[in-house]
C-alpha cells in the first residue's frame, strides 16, 4: 500500500490520493508512526516484512519463502530438504514479461504443475501446487549455495541474464535448477492450458522460476514470545506459513483471491468473528501489493478505497460493540511503489488504536503525515509490543 509521490497524481502517493474517510477517522483516535520492517542488509520480501511486523527477529528466523509456504500447505520438511518458491511466469521473446503468468487461475496452474511433476519429478525433485502462480518446489539434499532473483524484481529483463548463479565453485544445484527452468519451457510452451490462454489473448504460463530457497526454520510461537493466541486470514500461502510457525489458527475465507477482486467483506467479518476465540487476528490483504507490481496507480487507489469502506469501516463499527476493548493496528508490510513495480526497504506508516489512550495530532493516514505521530520511527519488535502492551 505504501508508495512514492507520483507526477500522474499531482506529486501525491496513491494513499494520499485515495478517498479514505474511515481510515482517517480511525487515525484521529490513534497514535501513529513508521516501522522499519526489513533490515537494510536483507531482501525486502513479504516473508521478511511480515515476520518483522509480527516482531520476529528476522535475522535469526528467516529461511526464505519456500519453507513458509511448505508449512502452510502441510508439506513436512526434513532438515536436509531445500524448499523454494516456484512461480509460473510468462516469458516473451526471451524477456521475463511478468512474474504471475497474467495472474493465471489456480485451476489452470494445477494442471501445469501436474505435468511438470510427471515429466520432471522423481524421488529428489517434487513440485507442489499452490494458489494461482505461486507454488512450492522441494529438492532433497539440495545445497543452498546459489543466488537467485525474485521474478517480480526484474520484469522486462532477458530471463537468461537473471538465471540462478552459484556462490562458490560447486555449481551442481545451480545447474540442476537452471536446467529445470529450460526444460519446463519446452514442456509448457504447447501445453493445452497455454494453447487456450494464448487463443484467449492471455499471457501463457510458459516457464517456471525458482527463488527464495531455505531449510526448515527454528521459530517460536506467538504464545512463547508474547503470551498471546492468534489467528491469520489471507489469500497467500506465505502468510499462512508464517501463521503456522507462529501457532496461529488458519482461517480461510471463500472468495479470497489476493487481487483487487478479493472478498473484502468476508475477510472483515471473519476477522471480527475470530476475535471471540483468540487474542490477535492478523488480517492480510494482498490487493494493493499486486497493483503496485503491475505499476497501476489507479488500481492501487481503488484497492485502498476498498480497504477503507469494505474492511476498516466494518471492523471499527463491529469491534466497538464488543464487551471487551479491542485494539486495532493498520500497517503495510512493505512499500511496493508503482514506479518500481517491486518492494523497497522504506519504513512503512502505521497507526495503533487503543480505546483507553488518546490519539496524537495526526489527522490523516499516509506516508508523510504519520512521521509527526507519537511513536516516531520504530524497529524490531517495538511495534507489536506497543500494540499488545507487553
Amino acid at each position: 500500500m505504501a508508495d512514492y509521490p507520483m507526477k500522474s497524481l499531482g506529486n501525491k502517493t496513491p494513499l494520499m490520493s485515495a478517498n479514505t474517510p474511515n481510515i482517517d477517522a480511525l487515525t484521529k483516535k490513534s497514535r501513529c508512526g513508521k516501522l522499519i520492517t526489513v533490515p537494510d542488509d536483507m531482501p525486502p520480501g513479504s516473508e521478511v516484512a511480515n515476520m518483522g511486523v509480527l516482531g520476529y527477529d528476522v535475522r535469526k528466523v528467516y529461511q526464505g519463502r519456500g519453507v513458509l509456504e511448505a508449512a502452510s500447505m502441510g508439506v513436512e520438511l526434513e532438515q536436509t530438504d531445500l524448499a523454494m518458491r516456484v512461480n509460473l511466469i510468462c516469458v516473451e521473446d526471451g524477456i521475463l514479461k511478468n512474474h504471475s503468468a497474467g495472474h493465471i487461475s489456480t485451476e489452470e496452474s494445477h494442471q501445469l504443475i501436474e505435468s511438470l511433476n510427471a515429466e520432471l519429478g522423481n524421488d529428489i525433485i517434487k513440485f507442489y501446487p499452490g494458489v494461482s502462480y505461486r507454488h512450492l518446489f522441494v529438492l532433497k539434499n539440495g545445497k543452498n549455495d546459489f543466488a537467485c532473483t525474485p521474478p517480480h524484481d526484474v520484469p522486462g529483463t532477458p530471463f537468461k541474464d537473471v538465471l540462478i548463479k552459484p556462490k562458490g565453485e560447486d555449481s551442481t544445484t545451480t545447474d540442476l535448477l537452471n536446467n529445470l527452468i529450460l526444460r519446463s519451457q519446452e514442456i509448457l510452451e504447447n501445453h493445452p492450458v497455454n494453447i487456450k490462454r494464448k487463443a484467449a489473448g492471455k499471457d501463457p504460463a510458459n516457464s517456471i522460476w525458482f527463488w527464495s530457497p531455505g531449510n526448515k526454520p527454528e521459530m517460536k510461537t506467538f504464545m512463547e514470545l508474547f503470551g498471546k493466541t492468534g489467528a491469520v486470514i489471507s489469500a497467500v500461502d506465505l502468510i499462512y506459513g508464517i501463521g503456522t510457525y507462529a501457532g496461529f489458527k488458519k482461517i480461510h475465507v471463500e472468495g479470497s483471491t489476493g487481487l483487487y477482486d478479493t472478498n473484502y467483506e468476508g475477510k472483515a467479518k471473519a476477522a471480527v468473528d475470530a476475535l471471540k476465540d483468540v487474542d490477535l487476528v492478523y488480517l492480510h490483504i494482498e490487493a494493493s501489493d499486486e497493483a503496485g507490481h503491475e505499476g497501476n496507480e489507479k488500481l492501487k487507489i481503488k484497492t485502498i478505497e476498498y480497504l477503507d469502506y469494505r474492511v476498516i469501516k466494518y471492523v471499527v463499527e463491529e469491534t466497538a460493540k464488543m464487551d471487551e476493548d479491542v485494539a486495532i493496528a493498520f500497517i503495510p508490510d512493505h512499500p511496493t511503489p508503482c514506479a518500481l513495480r517491486t518492494h523497497t526497504h522504506d519504513p512503512v506508516p502505521f497507526l495503533i488504536y487503543h480505546p483507553d489512550k488518546e490519539g496524537d495530532d495526526v489527522t490523516e493516514y499516509n506516508e508523510v503525515s504519520v512521521e509527526k505521530g507519537y511513536f516516531g520511527l520504530l524497529k524490531g519488535n517495538e511495534f507489536i509490543r506497543a500494540l499488545l502492551k507487553v
